[in-house]
């Protein structure tokens, strides 16, 4: 399990310093065309609303109150999406120190 998770994150961490590259972000610009304000903030919204049902699912499943409290993050008018971002960023950040934690105590 923990082979697995490590994985895991080595994969996203991977993933997301290719998605963070410049050459993805030039190929993202050739290969999509521009879209307008209304189709972005459409798409916006559609994405932080499947954000907050996975969310609000995973809280359920584990009562997790940091869960809940992205998810209020995420329902205020007030609270930014990078807010919320920063808050997953933190609680990933908690995980792998506890995953690390507990890794060494086992060992």
């Amino acid at each position: 399990v923990k082979k697995t998770r490590a994985e895991e994150l080595l994969a996203l961490s991977e993933t997301i310093k290719l998605l963070n590259d410049d050459d993805a972000l030039d190929l993202f610009k050739s290969a999509l065309p521009a879209t307008s304000f209304m189709q972005v903030k459409a798409k916006s919204q559609a994405v932080k609303k499947a954000a907050l049902k996975v969310i609000a699912e995973e809280a359920k499943n584990h009562k997790d109150t940091r869960l809940d409290l992205i998810a209020l993050a995420m329902h205020s008018k007030g609270a930014s999406f990078e807010k919320v971002l920063k808050m997953v960023d933190e609680m990933v950040a908690l995980l792998k120190k506890e995953q690390g934690d507990d890794d060494s105590k086992k060992t």
